[in-house]
């Protein structure tokens, strides 16, 4: 069995609702308050890697503090990446993570297929 993790915030409807569609499917989770964690830099590099996506992709540009750091205008893959990491509140949510693969829970069908998706 494949093991998921969730990369959730309690607050947030749209992570509660992955929360509990991976429930309802009887798929038990490792669940990561990516709030309460402080991830490296490696393990943001890894996580975009698995999404397959760049940095400025995966943050929540309508954040107070995107607007405070004028991320719109940074295109520094890395200087973007360390914003992730010191402002963790930027990252989209939910995450979920199978088999080296990972999307983001917007739309929640976006879990569902990762689910479906067979190991190559």
């Amino acid at each position: 069995m494949s093991t998921i993790q969730i990369w959730h915030n309690p607050r947030c409807s749209k992570s509660r609702n992955a929360l509990e569609l991976l429930t309802s499917e009887g798929i038990e989770s490792e669940v990561v308050k990516y709030l309460d964690v402080t991830h490296t830099k490696e393990e943001i590099k890894n996580l975009l890697k698995m999404l397959g996506m760049s940095a400025k992709e995966l943050m929540r540009k309508g954040e107070d503090i995107y607007k405070e750091l004028n991320l719109k205008d940074e295109n520094d893959e890395e200087k973007l990446i360390q914003a992730l990491v010191e402002n963790p509140r930027l990252i989209e949510r939910p995450i979920v993570i199978k088999d080296g693969k990972a999307v983001i829970g917007r739309p929640i069908e976006n879990i569902s297929n990762l689910l479906k998706a067979k190991d190559v």
